[in-house]
């Protein structure tokens, strides 16, 4: 016999399964796998974020080239080693840096002010120390963005001292270029440029380093 309670409808609710030991909650889209932690999963990013590329080993290469390549000059003029600078004419053998470059200084517009700077003490100094700074800083990976300043101030007064356009506006007389406008200091300058813009704290050298010194974080000019 039954009664009218039997026919009720029931008024239990179904309580969502609780995770256990034994029997986990199912993962989410997103949720770190088993054993993982929200920490970990951030720095699993950050290391696959940090990956060194194909970008940054070019930048990198192309900054020690051109590094060595200040560098080189820095060494030929100092000690005469036979390349642009003979033996026996070097820096400290009392040879002059910048005289035998800006005393044939004939076309441009700056032609006779860059003569007159030619084997002057305070001229050969700034020279030199620019080749030796352009060189450690690029070699390193350290102050690329001094390096770039300095260095387009110095490629662009040697580009007017040669002053490619010469040969095609003025008179005829060659300069020392084979191109009117685009010569390798042109160049130089724009890889320059383009190094400080992407190659500052590289992990291919220094410049992460560098960027961590007390200085340069307070002074993000001297990256």
């Amino acid at each position: 016999m039954t009664t009218s309670q039997d026919h009720r409808p029931s008024t239990r609710f179904h309580l969502p399964h609780r995770a256990s030991a034994k029997h986990p909650a199912p993962a989410t889209p997103g949720t770190p796998a088993d054993g993982a932690t929200p920490a970990a999963g951030a720095r699993h990013a950050t290391v696959v974020g940090t990956r060194i590329g194909a970008a940054d080993a070019a930048l990198a290469g192309l900054r020690v080239v051109l590094g060595f390549a200040f560098l080189w000059a820095f060494l030929d003029k100092t000690f005469g080693l036979g390349y642009a600078t003979r033996s026996g004419k070097g820096w400290i053998d009392g040879g002059s840096p910048t005289r035998g470059f800006l005393s044939h200084v004939d076309v441009g517009p700056m032609a006779s002010t860059l003569r007159g700077w030619a084997g002057a003490g305070w001229a050969d100094w700034l020279f030199m120390l620019g080749l030796l700074g352009l060189g450690v800083a690029l070699t390193f990976g350290i102050g690329l963005r001094l390096a770039a300043i300095a260095g387009t101030a110095m490629m662009a007064l040697m580009w007017m001292a040669e002053w490619p356009p010469a040969k095609h506006l003025d008179s005829g007389a060659a300069s020392g270029s084979t191109n009117p406008f685009v010569d390798y200091h042109l160049v130089y300058a724009i890889a320059l440029v383009a190094l400080a813009a992407f190659a500052v704290r590289s992990r291919l050298g220094l410049g992460a380093r560098w960027a961590r010194l007390p200085i340069v974080e307070r002074n993000h000019w001297l990256l």
